[in-house]
């Protein structure tokens, strides 16, 4: 198999085969499938492989691969210069196409990943409140940055520590790691540091840990202490957002936070994301004021190009009503030829999660029980029929608006015949 081969050679020279570790498939006691091409819903291996793409690069093609929309505007604007450096009117107008779908994003600042911007957004939340503590919920994931790369504490409300070598004690002590969809302890927590809390972070709906959906009023909650104790509400929505909803979980929600973070879909599949929220909080960043935050980078014309031209066809087209029902096509199909007592389905929009395990699944602690053996042996005889999905039980799987009934129906019959093999 050249993949096995691809990956040894990976391994002389890149660490552990590859440059982000899900890709490892290290879940799934598997060798990584090294991708030739994509196009439409599907994926080409180099062994020659035709697979039907649930992961789509984690998210962002949403439009399939290599939309050819997306691909022409790209080469014209690479044609006009691939860097700049400066200011140009592609990152005006991307930014206006985010606001159209999230109005709460008065002003936004663009920049290259969804790491950066939460990274950015709890820093800007400490300098707008001159306040430190950071409060997350367990199983969420808001890239690889020091203070949000932690772990919960022995009890809820106690001091979190490290989640990786690397990190210093010092700084994982001022972010608070709570259980999702745990109201009483958000609220006991508020009670006993709302003064010290700075900024709260979350994927409202939770994309890390399989598609966990929220109690809505854990939610309003959240917004409403928020408000009440003066720290800011960021809505983590790299994932979410022009997934759920082409307005995100807040616009389904009816919930407005402080801040919000995009990545993902708004750049087209180019390296792009962006964070923004009202307008007197945003103005704190530099130059306009002391919270510093810069990116060689951001605001690429080539990444501006794919993500206008994705969010255009977004507005203009029935594509995520297409996807949305291809999603619910899938997972009802699935639920129907499975055992409920056994097995759990999730999707919302265009994103969607199976579990072994009954429902209902509501806190990551509860996806972390699966059985690691059976999620390979079914992993396994999928993506040997020709379906890949992500390699992690821990992960959501994704859909495009070119996923027509007949991948689908496939992809059904697949995923039962292997997970009927499970009984």
């Amino acid at each position: 198999m050249r993949s096995q081969d691809c990956f040894n050679h990976a391994k002389t020279i890149l660490v552990g085969g590859v440059n982000s570790p899900v890709r490892s498939f290290s879940h799934v006691k598997e060798t990584p499938r090294f991708i030739q091409s994509a196009s439409g819903p599907y994926l080409t291996t180099v062994d020659g492989d035709r697979l039907i793409d649930y992961v789509l690069s984690w998210g962002p093609m949403i439009l399939g691969h290599a939309n050819p929309a997306v691909v022409e505007a790209i080469q014209l604007a690479a044609a006009k210069g691939t860097s700049f450096g400066a200011p140009s009117e592609s990152e005006t107008e991307l930014a206006e196409l985010i606001r159209f779908f999230f109005p709460s994003m008065q002003k936004i600042r663009l920049v290259n990943s969804g790491t950066e911007a939460c990274m950015s957004s709890i820093r800007l939340a400490r300098g707008a409140t001159g306040r430190k503590r950071i409060i997350k919920f367990d199983g969420g994931y808001h890239g690889h940055v020091d203070s949000l790369l932690v772990a919960a504490g022995s009890g809820a409300t106690t001091h979190s520590t490290p989640d990786s070598a690397g990190i210093l004690p010092e700084l994982a002590m001022w972010t608070t790691v709570l259980p999702f969809n745990d109201t009483q302890s958000w609220v006991n927590t508020v009670t006993q540091c709302g003064h010290e809390i700075a900024g709260v972070i979350i994927e409202p709906i939770m994309g890390n840990m399989g598609l966990i959906l929220p109690d809505p009023h854990f939610l309003q909650s959240i917004r409403h202490e928020c408000s009440k104790v003066g720290a800011l509400l960021i809505f983590d929505e790299v994932m979410t957002g022009f997934r759920v909803a082409l307005g995100g979980a807040q616009s389904v929600y009816g919930i407005t936070p402080d801040l919000t973070c995009l990545g993902k879909v708004v750049g087209g599949g180019l390296p792009c994301a962006a964070y923004g929220g009202k307008a007197d909080i945003m103005d704190q960043l530099s130059p306009l004021g002391s919270v510093y935050q810069a990116g060689t980078l951001s605001g690429n014309p080539l990444a501006m190009a794919a993500g206008i031209a994705t969010l255009t066809q977004l507005r203009d087209t029935d594509a995520f009503h297409d996807a949305s029902v291809a999603t619910q096509r899938l997972v009802t199909q699935l639920r129907e030829k499975t055992d409920a007592t056994q097995l759990t389905f999730h999707f919302m929009g265009t994103m969607w999660a199976w579990f072994l395990l009954a429902g209902p699944i509501m806190q990551a602690s509860q996806v972390l029980a699966t059985n690691r053996d059976d999620f390979s042996q079914v992993y396994r005889e999928v993506l040997a029929n020709g379906v890949y999905l992500a390699p992690s039980p821990f992960e959501s799987q994704f859909v495009s608006c070119l996923h027509r009934p007949e991948l689908i129906q496939h992809t059904v019959d697949v995923m039962v015949t292997a997970l009927n093999r499970l009984n």
